[in-house]
């Protein structure tokens, strides 16, 4: 670091930044030219011909969502997820840092929990880890289904497969799973997390299981990965994935978890069943999905498992409806209410948890506004939107 005197006594401190480290902040944050419009000079940063001020460090680290340590390192850190990553195409990629920072946000709160049910007593939930990659599929469905409460055909009971969304989100957490759906990190609205990055992740832990979608994602597509990342749960595998075209990576424990999900939402025998009735009928998906309470998306994936249909068929179908989907789910964000969102971004469970810690005096105000990313006034009215009013 030098400083420099300027006239009039006014002093500016230049930062010497290795040309690896601002090349590595910039290709990772996928801003590249939002950013080099914003630094003019960031050119001859890159080719060491000048360098910036602390002060444009800091903005530099806060546009590309870079910890500004690490613009003084002499070379890139090694910035991995903490959890296999796996992707359809078998990509070898850096995560972004909206990808990354949310996976960390998640086990921070994951360990919160973890240690709250310990101190609390509470017993290691028995369903973690209970399935294997060897076991039947048709099996490990069965066992979640007894365990989240559902009955056979537990789906038509809804009036929408919407509505059976949100009930199997329910039954998750009421069954200990903390379930979160964002599609921004945290509530910054400039940070959209990237389906083409990941569609979710899953959190194994015998005290506080975590599953999370990308609630940028299409409703059809939450459907089949809130399944997949229970079929994790059940496994005892963390990972994050992008299920690009619900297809997953060569990977077992990634396939084993769609042969499970898959059976969960609609189960083969039953679909085999009904094919011969709705094969020619143009609205087969529409037919079917209806019978199952699933998206239309879903059914088509399942007539394409059990080769039903052909996969050029699926790929048209695929990318003509989420299409669609992707366009109601955008204009169904719009707006809302912020406190009642909160439900999603900091999870049912987890949030009860943590504000009844805070009212019984075990847990400080500002560990719970780090824990929830909501403070002073934002955290107080959430709580009373859940219920908990202050004390006269």
């Amino acid at each position: 670091m030098t400083i420099n005197v300027l006239k009039g006594g006014r002093v500016t401190m230049k930062v010497a930044v290795c040309g690896s480290v601002l090349r590595w902040a910039l290709q990772r944050s996928g801003r590249h030219a939002v950013i080099e419009s914003k630094f003019p000079k960031l050119g001859e940063w890159l080719e060491d011909k000048s360098q910036p001020t602390l002060r444009q460090l800091e903005d530099l680290a806060k546009a590309t969502a870079t910890p500004l340590g690490y613009f003084f390192l002499s070379e890139p850190p090694d910035a991995r997820l903490p959890i296999p990553h796996f992707r359809t195409l078998g990509e070898d990629v850096a995560p972004s840092p909206n990808l990354l920072e949310t996976v960390q946000t998640m086990e921070r709160r994951q360990a919160w929990m973890r240690e709250h049910m310990i101190e609390q007593g509470y017993d290691p939930l028995p369903f973690v880890r209970s399935g294997r990659v060897t076991d039947d599929p048709r099996q490990v469905a069965r066992e979640m289904q007894v365990v989240l409460g559902l009955t056979e055909g537990w789906a038509a009971e809804h009036p929408s497969w919407t509505a059976a969304l949100r009930g199997l989100q329910r039954k998750s957490e009421d069954v200990g799973i903390l379930v979160v759906v964002n599609s921004i990190v945290g509530n910054n609205t400039r940070r959209k997390l990237s389906v083409s990055e990941f569609r979710g992740f899953a959190l194994a832990d015998e005290y506080a299981p975590l599953v999370f979608l990308n609630g940028a994602d299409g409703k059809a597509a939450q459907m089949f990965t809130l399944a997949h990342e229970l079929a994790h749960i059940w496994l005892g595998s963390s990972a994050a994935f992008d299920l690009r075209e619900l297809q997953p990576a060569a990977d077992k424990v990634e396939q084993t978890c769609n042969r499970v999900a898959a059976e969960f939402l609609v189960p083969g025998d039953e679909i085999r069943e009904i094919w011969s009735s709705v094969c020619y009928d143009s609205e087969r998906f529409q037919r079917i999905a209806r019978r199952f309470k699933v998206s239309e998306l879903v059914a088509a994936r399942r007539a394409l498992d059990l080769e039903l249909i052909a996969r050029n068929e699926f790929v048209d179908f695929y990318q003509a409806y989420l299409e669609n989907d992707l366009r109601a789910n955008v204009q169904d964000r719009g707006g809302g209410n912020f406190y009642a969102s909160q439900n999603l971004r900091v999870g049912r469970r987890f949030a009860n948890i943590v504000v009844r810690a805070v009212k019984e005096g075990r847990l400080l105000y500002r560990e719970a506004y780090q824990l929830t990313g909501l403070y002073g006034t934002a955290f107080s009215r959430y709580a009373e939107f859940l219920g908990f009013r202050e004390q006269a």
